[in-house]
């Protein structure tokens, strides 16, 4: 059998769903093919149900740590894990129907199977019965995302050395676990772990944790870490990852010094690796780099006129939010309209860790490196009366400004729900306003939201709260 479109894409997750409807929505016959679920990773073992496990974790740690400060007594707490994952589980099932019915709302045709490009116009849908469904395509979307790397010499057996995917879908708690790596989602479990009372120690190669993120930012958290009893073992190399009977022995080393690390469990978070292999790319010419990533332009067009990528596999930045964003820019100029040039650099950053860190742009060794005189506008969350009443002030807000001509450089946020305050200062980059103008703009009290003006105060020299 087959049918033709306008155009195919391969990946149903947060690049590819997103690319489709916004295809449908200028006209294009569109097609979508995915091995597995809609709404990829992030919607059904990543992004979504993990956010659900770390309002779970906060809870649990309230409970468990804080509950005289608030005024809550019991006699005997009990703590169901297993609760928390049906609830994400509840979570993401419901996100992915909606994708379901956004494909029918669309027109969308939905083909489940693997997807094989066996002409540069053409893709071979093998179901799971083994049944094979040619569709042919103007145009052909790859958005296969990635997996999680996992060295050879690693044994991933699922049990006792996991990685994410076995790690968020588990019912039963580790009582101890090495993370290893301190990114994103290495913080975000540990955070999620120690909620529970799970004895957490999280290994990471490069100098501090949250490699990618503001030196600074990576000692607020780590304090506030080690205040929650997370042992963190920045610049330690595990040298290798092995089962015992018990659990797992972790040997990382330091300074030339070996230490022996045993837990029930291991989580490697160690990076991603794209989705590239065994889609037919290469027979039919499509340029990938050695790393085995899909090479693009700023139009998300690869070397092969009508095959286009987006999302992960293209490495540009392994975030759902700006797959999505590559997705409508692609689905754009394929239909021929008005689009936008991504700045993969301005794109917002998050990571959902106790405290929270949310960050784009430079940071300020970044701006100093490429020779900007700044200016830094600074304000703490224990000046802030939302947080305060929140109870959850460490942290502060941090803007880099160019000192010439005010330009927002960049920011880093760490402390209570900064995820959701990023927009403001991303928008006013894009849109050029100054600190001047943030300063400007009446944000209601009491908000979290007022530390963005304060620290827009405090870069023009005029801060007001500090």
């Amino acid at each position: 059998m087959s049918d033709t479109f306008d155009v195919v894409v391969i990946g149903a997750g947060p690049a590819g769903y997103v690319a489709a409807i916004r295809a449908a929505q200028l006209g294009q016959k569109t097609a979508i093919v995915d091995k597995q679920w809609l709404g990829g990773v992030c919607l059904n073992v990543g992004c979504i149900p993990s956010k659900s496990l770390l309002k779970n974790a906060e809870v649990a740690h309230l409970l468990r740590e804080r509950s005289k400060e608030f005024g809550f007594s019991f006699d005997n707490l009990v703590l169901d894990y297993s609760v928390a994952v049906k609830r994400s589980r509840q979570v993401s099932d419901r996100l992915t129907k909606g994708v379901g019915f956004l494909m029918r709302k669309n027109n969308i045709t939905v083909q489940m199977g693997v997807a094989k490009l066996t002409a540069k116009d053409t893709v071979a849908v093998t179901d799971k019965n083994g049944q094979v469904m040619e569709l042919k395509a103007k145009n052909i979307i790859v958005a296969t995302g990635a997996s999680a790397t996992v060295p050879p010499s690693w044994k991933m057996d699922g049990q006792k050395v996991v990685t994410y995917l076995e790690a968020i879908l588990q019912e039963k708690l580790p009582k101890s676990v090495v993370i290893i790596g301190a990114g994103a989602i290495g913080m975000e479990f540990a955070t999620v772990w120690n909620g529970y009372g799970v004895e957490v120690t999280v290994v990471e190669m490069l100098p501090h944790v949250l490699p990618l993120e503001d030196e600074e930012a990576a000692s607020e958290v780590t304090r506030a870490f080690n205040k929650r009893g997370i042992k963190l073992l920045a610049g330690h190399k595990v040298e290798s990852v092995e089962t015992t009977t018990t659990g797992v022995k972790v040997i990382v080393s330091a300074s030339g010094e070996m230490k022996v690390l045993e837990a029930e469990q291991a989580l490697l978070a160690i990076g991603f690796r794209p989705n590239s292999k065994g889609l037919g790319l290469e027979e039919v010419g499509v340029k990938i780099s050695e790393r085995g990533f899909i090479e693009i332009d700023e139009n998300m067009s690869t070397n092969i006129t009508g095959i286009w990528a987006i999302g992960d596999v293209t490495g540009k930045l392994m975030l759902a939010h700006v797959g999505t964003a590559q997705g409508i820019v692609c689905a754009e100029h394929i239909g021929g309209a008005e689009t936008v040039k991504l700045n993969y650099e301005m794109m917002p950053r998050a990571t959902y860790c106790q405290p929270q860190v949310a960050s784009f742009g430079m940071t300020e060794a970044q701006a100093k490196e490429r020779g900007y005189t700044i200016k830094v506008g600074r304000f703490p969350f224990q000046a802030n009366g939302k947080a305060l009443g929140l109870g959850d002030y460490a942290g502060w807000v941090k803007l880099i400004v160019d000192e010439k001509y005010g330009e927002i450089l960049g920011a880093t946020l760490v402390g209570p729900e900064v995820t959701e305050l990023l927009p403001e200062l991303t928008l006013a980059q894009m849109m050029e306003l100054t600190p001047a103008e943030i300063g400007r703009n009446v944000h209601a009290h009491p908000t979290l939201s007022e530390t963005l003006m304060e620290a827009a105060h405090v870069a023009e020299g005029m801060g007001i709260h500090v």
